[in-house]
């Protein structure tokens, strides 16, 4: 048996219940996190959703009062009242939680290693 690309995905998504906003051109959308992930991560879209697909977003996750993960983001779905970003720009704080996010959650060194060894090739 072959692993095709479409078979895998090269990111665990992690499900997790944070604080999160997502921002574009002055509005703000408080929203219900699904899941993150190294590469981007899934929202729940809001009733009043009415992001410009063209522009980028902000996204802030707060993990803990002093614990953020900042993004700039781009919408790469909008399916069954769920949207998808993709991460396009993460500070060296946010990258630090989110890291250590995945890895308490992988529970695996290796599957880390990977996993940001394919953030650094995509």
């Amino acid at each position: 048996m072959t692993d095709h690309p479409s078979d895998r995905r090269c990111f665990r998504r992690i499900a997790i219940d944070a604080k999160t906003e997502v921002r574009q051109n002055g509005q703000e959308w408080p929203v219900k996190l699904l899941d993150l992930s190294l590469k981007g991560l899934a929202i729940k879209r809001p009733e009043s959703w009415k992001g410009n697909n063209a522009l980028p977003f902000e996204v802030d996750i707060r993990l803990d009062p002093k614990a953020h993960i900042k993004m700039r983001v781009k919408l790469t779905h909008d399916d069954h009242g769920q949207l998808g970003f993709e991460c396009k720009e993460i500070d060296l704080d946010s990258i630090s939680h989110l890291r250590r996010l995945v890895e308490l959650n992988l529970g695996d060194q290796q599957e880390l290693e990977r996993e940001l060894g394919a953030l650094l090739h995509v």
